[in-house]
């Protein structure tokens, strides 16, 4: 399956004017099909550069460049778009609305992305059973576990069917035996062809990954 190739040219960023300038002019390509690790330092910018990468910032200079076009300076409108159809995103807590159950939180996915409403339901309960948390669909967050949490995290990520997913330290919040499934289910997911982006200080994550970006 041919996916979206993603790459960084000239890459500079600040959070405010004269504040300290991150990447300094950061060259990368991330390859579809590879699970690579971007690690570093605290503070070294390692959740901001999946931000930038995912449309959420735009550089202070240099440029994000999906399928060879410059998407970082494009309108907001055409970034959102993107961000729905193109990108999944895996965040360390998960971010699961407590109020809603499984199959709830991972069908509203789809409707930022403009799916149609009768597949939502169907198309979420099909990620659920893959990620084998399809007996669980009727419950909340707070009935399963840290691990099961990230796996539902995933299912969302992977609603709308994106070339891209980035997740933000996935495993921080795991024991070791959770943060293995997690992976296995990450390592699948590129083996479809899309680019697995993970920021991690986790040793575990990088002797599972296949690329690292060090900054």
């Amino acid at each position: 399956m041919d996916r979206a190739d993603l790459a960084v040219e000239d890459l500079r960023f600040r959070y405010r004017r004269g504040g300290e300038e991150m990447y300094r002019g950061l060259n990368a390509t991330f390859t579809p099909g590879a699970v690579t690790a971007i690690t570093g330092a605290s503070g070294r910018g390692k959740s901001t550069l999946l931000y930038l990468l995912g449309l959420l910032l735009s550089p202070s200079s240099g440029r994000v460049l999906l399928d060879g076009q410059d998407v970082s300076a494009a309108p907001d409108a055409e970034r959102s778009a993107l961000r729905a159809g193109r990108f999944g995103f895996v965040f360390q807590d998960s971010e699961l609305d407590p109020t809603r159950t499984l199959l709830d939180s991972v069908s509203e996915v789809g409707l930022y992305g403009g799916m149609p409403a009768g597949t939502l339901r169907p198309r979420a309960r099909e990620l659920l059973d893959r990620f084998g948390l399809g007996h669980r669909a009727d419950h909340r967050p707070g009935q399963i576990s840290g691990g099961q949490a990230q796996r539902v995290a995933l299912c969302r990520a992977l609603m709308n069917d994106p070339d891209i997913v980035l997740a933000d330290e996935p495993t921080g919040n795991l024991d070791p035996g959770n943060a293995d499934l997690v992976l296995d289910q990450l390592t699948e997911i590129a083996a479809d062809g899309r680019s697995v982006l993970i920021a991690t200080h986790d040793p575990q994550v990088l002797a599972r990954s296949t690329e690292e970006l060090a900054l």
